[in-house]
């Protein structure tokens, strides 16, 4: 008895001000408040108001057999409370239907799995606090930012209690296996759900091309590809970015016209059912262990982390912004740590990326400066100041006594 299992990211970072070096020592307000504002508005008309009203009337038409699983980042809900709460009420109007999931991941959506394993653990047990007070729920599944993984995070995750962790479908860690089966991490009892990159990314991203061969995507065709797999798997993954509705596949193209008939295309066949990941590991024994030597994600050709370290502008931002770790947690000022961690979103590693050609277009699509130097020379004017006005730092090495001790801070 296959399945569908959908989840969708859902993520707004606070994105930076346009912040020159004449600015530090002066202003001490890095986030664009405006532009957040303007931009969560946007995607709240375009895509989270509109999905969710067709998602929740999905659930009802289908009498709860359609469900859905969402991974909203922290600083996603801090946006809607403030610029769209209609949207956060619509998402809860979601939870209570009992048909709805909301898995765990860093709350500021950040890359401290790999940068910082104890500040790792803090945000994903402050985002799974969040979930608890905004959907009731207490996340069983981990999906960890941007789908980054090795056995390391496997392993992390299984060691926080997480019975399951979803993955990007790699070719090269899969080998002759299937993404459409589950698997677990080596030596626990935590499976692993791997995205099926190539029919995700038909609905993501080939949806509107018109060069695409298999142009246009309609509801009964792509039920006729996730039908295919009947005899050789569980379950078909469709994990994408909740944003493909609306926002980077505009209504025009047709794709709530799309959603509103896929549900009925997959049921039609009464083997099919959709199911939510926590019941899909719960449905679909692990077939082996499955390892992964290498880190991934679901971003680019690559599906590495290049993306947000794929050069020494990327790599500097990121040692100095987490080397600031104790002085931060020393000031034990809980605007200061949430503005140091606002600081690690991966958004702002995103925009010094300098890798071109079909990857370069969407970088450059997202991106709010000119060029990825400019994002970077922006970044650490903003990181020179927080160091200068919020940690008492103003020299290479700098030392600063912090409640009668000494805490070094490289500059």
């Amino acid at each position: 008895m296959p399945s569908v299992c959908f989840y969708f990211q859902v993520h707004q970072p606070y994105r930076l001000k346009k912040y020159s070096y004449f600015h530090a020592g002066r202003d001490h307000e890095y986030v664009d408040d405006v532009r957040n504002r303007q931009i969560l508005r946007k995607v709240a008309e375009k895509c989270y108001l509109p999905a969710n009203k067709k998602m929740l009337e999905l659930i009802r038409r289908f009498d709860g057999k359609f469900r859905v699983a969402y991974s909203i980042s922290g600083t996603a809900l801090e946006q809607m409370r403030e610029y769209s709460p209609e949207s956060l009420k619509s998402f809860q109007e979601l939870a209570k239907t009992g048909c709805v999931e909301f898995l765990a991941e860093t709350a500021y959506h950040t890359l401290a799995s790999v940068c910082d394993v104890k500040e790792f653990k803090s945000q994903v047990e402050l985002h799974g606090t969040m979930m608890q007070e905004l959907f009731g729920q207490q996340p069983k599944v981990f999906r960890n930012t941007e789908l980054i993984y090795d056995d390391s995070i496997g392993k992390m995750a299984a060691e926080m209690g997480y019975s399951a962790v979803l993955a990007e479908g790699a070719d090269d860690v899969l080998g002759w296996r299937s993404p459409n089966f589950t698997y677990s991490v080596p030596g626990t009892s935590t499976k692993i759900l791997l995205k099926n990159y190539r029919l995700s990314d038909d609905i993501a991203f080939r949806f509107s091309n018109r060069q695409w061969e298999c142009y246009p995507l309609t509801a009964d065709k792509f039920g006729t590809w996730v039908h295919r797999v009947s005899a050789c798997g569980d379950t078909v993954n469709l994990f994408i970015d909740y944003e493909t509705f609306g926002e980077h596949q505009w209504a025009s193209t047709g794709i709530f016209d799309f959603l509103d008939h896929l549900p009925e295309q997959v049921l039609r066949k009464a083997e099919w059912s959709f199911k939510t990941p926590s019941e899909t590991i719960a449905e679909y024994p692990a077939r082996s262990e499955l390892s992964f030597s290498r880190l991934t994600s679901w971003a680019d050709k690559d599906r590495d982390i290049s993306a947000w370290r794929g050069n020494r502008m990327q790599e500097s931002a990121l040692k100095q912004i987490y080397e600031l770790a104790e002085a931060v947690h020393w000031t034990n000022d809980n605007e200061v740590i949430d503005l140091w961690r606002k600081l690690q979103t991966t958004d702002h590693f995103y925009y010094m990326c300098t890798k071109w050609f079909a990857d370069g277009d969407v970088h450059a699509y997202f991106s709010p400066f000119e060029s990825p130097y400019e994002a970077f020379i922006n970044y650490m004017n903003v990181l020179r100041d927080f160091r200068e006005h919020y940690l008492g730092v103003d020299g290479p090495q700098s030392r600063r006594s912090v409640k009668g001790e000494t805490v070094a801070i490289a500059a």
